[in-house]
């Protein structure tokens, strides 16, 4: 049924006429908002009609937007749908290429972690160190052995103890200008004296291959218990003493052996210690100083305290020429003496008795 037809039919004449009335009366005030607009909207004259035309101009305006807003938000979606896959594909495309950047990004974290730690470490007495990256690995049921990148030409000699972040490693068992092999504590050929923590006792870390060396020659009532925090004793000048190198436990077989702090990360940062001995921690000219020698920095005396001093020093000399002189003396009477009593005549009645 058309429009024409039904019961609104009586009403398209008055529509029409009242749509015409409000088009005419929005565009007298159109016109009278641009002459307001044109004016000075704050004097006296049209102030007062512009500030009724903002007020209801307002909500009008807020009502009309409100459609155009829908309207963008809709196109906007109806864009996002229908480019979806266009922007998934840039997504996909942007992630595959800054995937390798994160990767790089974690990599780095984790060696900066690694490298605060060990910079961290210190040995007491303080030892020169350097560090170095392990770049091969030799295991086998005899050999656990390890390249680092750091020789000779770094100051590295053969039997410097070798640590990370956690505790000793091994020990430089060969070295060339630029590269080193560590044998681990681990190695079957390893021996390293430690102590207790807990009771002072000493003890051998001996390896055996497996990943808890045994302790060997404990001493001592009581000198082991579970969870002893085992150290490098520093015995044998060899290794730095106080080095932490694991915890006590028994093994199945009724053996003490150590749980080793270096099994809580990868060996690959390790610092070399510098060390040979323990005569390079001092001053080998400090040790052999005499014990006066301090007194030599005291400031020279003025001129009275030197002639009271020279005036003391030659009556001491005179003293001691007097008591040689004296003792001299003595001596030779002592000798006159002695001949003259060998040359004198016998007595008669030494004669005497002699017949």
């Amino acid at each position: 049924m058309a429009f024409r037809d039904g019961p609104f039919d009586n009403l398209k004449a008055p529509l029409a006429w009242a749509s015409a009335g409000v088009v005419i009366i929005a565009m007298i005030a159109a016109v009278a908002l641009l002459l307001v607009n044109g004016r000075d909207t704050d004097s006296g004259e049209y102030g007062a009609a512009r500030a009724g035309a903002d007020a209801v101009a307002a909500p009008v305006g807020g009502v009309f937007a409100a459609p155009v807003r829908w309207v963008g938000h809709a196109s906007d979606y109806v864009r996002g749908y229908f480019f979806a896959v266009s922007e998934n594909r840039r997504l996909r495309a942007q992630l595959a290429e800054l995937e390798p950047w994160r990767d790089q990004a974690i990599a780095l974290k984790n060696v900066n972690a690694r490298y605060e730690a060990m910079l961290g470490l210190r040995v007491e007495p303080p030892v020169e160190m350097v560090t170095a990256r392990s770049v091969s690995e030799s295991r086998g049921p005899f050999v656990n052995a390890r390249l680092i990148d750091v020789g000779r030409g770094s100051g590295v000699r053969i039997g410097n103890p070798v640590i990370n972040e956690h505790g000793l490693v091994g020990r430089v068992v060969g070295a060339t200008g630029g590269v080193s092999r560590v044998l681990l504590i681990t190695d079957v050929s390893s021996r390293v004296p430690i102590l207790v923590d807990r009771t002072d006792a000493r003890a051998m870390l001996s390896g055996d291959g497996s990943g808890n060396p045994r302790l060997e020659y404990v001493r001592g009532e009581d000198a082991l218990r579970e969870g002893d925090r085992i150290l490098t004793s520093g015995d044998g000048g060899g290794i730095p003493r106080g080095l932490p190198v694991g915890v006590a436990a028994r093994g199945i077989d009724g053996t003490w052996r150590v749980k080793l702090f270096t099994d809580r990360g990868p060996i690959d940062y390790v610092r070399v210690l510098l060390f040979q001995d323990f005569a390079q921690l001092a001053d080998p000219d400090a040790l052999n100083a005499p014990p006066l020698a301090a007194f030599q920095t005291a400031p020279p005396p003025d001129a009275a305290t030197a002639a009271r001093i020279a005036d003391d020093e030659a009556r001491r000399r005179a003293r001691d020429e007097e008591e040689v002189r004296r003792v001299a003396e003595a001596e030779s009477q002592r000798r006159r003496d002695a001949a003259a009593a060998q040359a004198a005549p016998e007595t008669p009645a030494a004669t005497e008795v002699a017949e």
